[in-house]
């Protein structure tokens, strides 16, 4: 049976922290199931072809990126529900525009966490903004900025890259993305 656990897990380490440092936006539609190769045997990401440009989002304080399997034996079916929120400081201009363009769109998003592990999130699919608040809060210590949720329903938990830096991610030959441009301004 293909659906049989084939490998047990021991106790780790306490060695991992929580929290995400950044996230990377990619345009949905800027590269296809056929341009992406996974390492030999795993769900592990080791490329992805035909990207230009990944739009980085440095991050600090509360942000969250959790995954869920929804399961059910009555219809047969198990999917994995993508859940990323995220608080952008201080409202300009640009990032006015750029929340309205997620909204339009569901662009996939590169997760970075602070354990240096990079995950794919909407990877056929995309993540959808389901709210988007733009805050200037009551007094003067509140938030200026935007919490925004994305949500993605995809097959699987979202998948691992093949790097452990933001230099393996993107820039050059052999990296995720190839020689695609992190864009941060």
């Amino acid at each position: 049976m293909s659906c049989e656990v084939a490998n047990g897990r021991l106790e780790v380490c306490k060695d991992a922290v929580g929290g995400i440092d950044a996230i990377y936006f990619i345009n949905y539609g800027d590269f296809s199931a056929a341009d992406v190769a996974y390492v030999s045997g795993t769900d592990t990401i080791d490329t992805i072809a035909n990207v230009s440009n990944l739009y980085k989002y440095e991050l600090k304080g509360t942000n969250t990126f959790d995954q869920v399997y929804n399961s059910s034996r009555e219809n047969g079916t198990t999917f994995a529900e993508q859940t990323l929120t995220v608080t952008l400081k201080k409202q300009d201009a640009t990032t006015h525009k750029n929340v309205k363009l997620m909204a339009y769109g569901r662009p996939h998003i590169v997760v970075k966490n602070r354990n240096n592990q990079f995950f794919l999130a909407g990877l056929e699919h995309g993540m959808e903004i389901t709210t988007a608040n733009v805050s200037n809060g009551t007094a003067m210590g509140d938030l200026n900025g935007y919490t925004l949720t994305f949500v993605g329903t995809e097959k699987l938990y979202a998948n691992l890259l093949d790097c452990s830096n933001e230099a393996g991610l993107a820039g050059g030959a052999g990296d995720v993305f190839g020689t695609a441009n992190i864009v941060t301004v």
